[in-house]
């Protein structure tokens, strides 16, 4: 079935506006689907196939002047050189909308596209389902079911077993993503670093502990970050911190982009599992907080979105800049329980205490089915209809 997805028409506004188009986000995001369902017209040549990028790489002046009216072009990261003639291209062939590009590793490929299409290309990422997307499109969107399953566009098309369906995405990452990005001798050690982040998501990243827990170096731990970071697989949430004279952590909160994923990897396998799962209340604030981060990249925007908590322990799982207007802030609080209580929101309170008016709106989001404002914060239950 076809999933309407909230990126497209910024999709083609980015289109009119640019000669390129580059979309980014994690495998089987949707990006292909997206591009060629957005834009028919539009023949399609995937990187992937050796016989087309083979083509490319030996005579790239030939390969896109098949295209004389513009072309996709899917994981042009496989062959980042590529980006050059494009833009020779380009600006001898005036005309925005020409090429549509994409990729599923951030870092390589935005380092070729800064080089060589600055200027000329809209950058523009697709994450999994948001909430939103499945409810549009009529599917479940329970909960532990949400925890449970993620939002990669395959498995809620149905037929595969969600377990199994992660559990192939997991090792067709690291048998094929991962061995093109580096030499991994350590698949075992790997493996289990990947699993350990998942048990911590939500808190603090700490690449010492994990290191040592694992049995690796510091350095290599930092560099296994940097893949699961620029492979779209976790996503590190910053502090928000400016000088209020207090110690603030100055460390990123961890998290993945699919919640389902982090479910599968500490070893969920059924959706009954959730609901007296230890983690189920990490797993909980993980959706939300990529629930806001799919909304802001839904919209083309970069997330304004960080996280507030000093030495004495007071924090807000989420700071969101320009709530509101310039330099307005806006406050999230996260929990995973059906019912709200009053006292739930005294974090909101001492925070936008500590930040002063610029904290124009205070949210607690939690699992329950109903939405309303309480002391100035707006309560939003996830099973309510949805949030903003």
């Amino acid at each position: 079935m076809s999933i309407a997805r909230r990126l497209a028409p910024f999709l083609l506004d980015a289109a009119d506006a640019y000669p390129v188009v580059t979309l980014t986000g994690p495998r089987q995001s949707g990006k292909t689907t997206l591009c060629r369902e957005t834009f028919p017209s539009l023949p399609y040549a995937n990187l992937e196939r050796p016989d087309v990028r083979a083509l490319a790489q030996s005579d790239p002046q030939a390969f896109l002047e098949q295209f004389p009216y513009g072309a996709i072009i899917d994981e042009v990261q496989r062959l980042p050189e590529l980006l050059s003639w494009v833009q020779v291209l380009v600006d001898e062939r005036p005309g925005n909308g020409q090429f549509i590009l994409t990729g599923s590793h951030q870092f390589e490929l935005m380092a070729s596209v800064t080089q060589s299409l600055a200027g000329r290309t809209a950058l523009l990422r697709l994450l999994p389902l948001s909430i939103n997307e499945l409810r549009d499109a009529g599917l479940p969107s329970g909960t532990d079911w949400l925890l449970f399953s993620g939002g990669y566009p395959r498995i809620h098309a149905g037929g595969t077993p969600v377990s199994r369906m992660l559990g192939d995405y997991f090792e067709t990452y690291v048998e094929r993503d991962l061995r093109q990005l580096v030499e991994l001798r350590q698949l075992r050690e790997f493996r289990r670093f990947v699993q350990l982040c998942a048990g911590r998501v939500g808190g603090l990243l700490n690449l010492h502990s994990l290191a040592a827990d694992v049995g690796v170096s510091d350095h290599t731990a930092r560099a296994w970050m940097g893949l699961l970071e620029a492979s779209y697989v976790v996503y590190l949430l910053p502090p928000w911190f400016e000088n209020l004279g207090k110690r603030l952590i100055k460390a990123p909160k961890l998290y993945f982009y699919d919640v389902g994923l982090a479910s599968w990897l500490i070893g969920i396998r059924e959706e009954s599992h959730l609901v007296a799962h230890p983690m189920r209340g990490h797993l909980f604030e993980n959706l939300v907080v990529m629930e806001f981060v799919k909304h802001f990249e839904n919209s083309g925007q970069r997330p304004p979105l960080f996280f507030y908590r000093d030495s004495q322990g007071v924090e807000s799982d989420l700071v969101i800049e320009h709530a509101g207007g310039p330099g307005a802030l806006g406050l999230v609080e996260v929990k995973a329980g059906q019912t709200y209580d009053g006292g739930f929101a005294d974090n909101l309170h001492r925070v936008g205490r500590t930040l002063g008016p610029r904290v124009t709106r205070k949210m607690f989001v939690y699992g329950g089915n109903e939405s309303f404002v309480h002391s100035g914060v707006e309560v939003a239950g996830l099973q309510a209809g949805g949030f903003r």
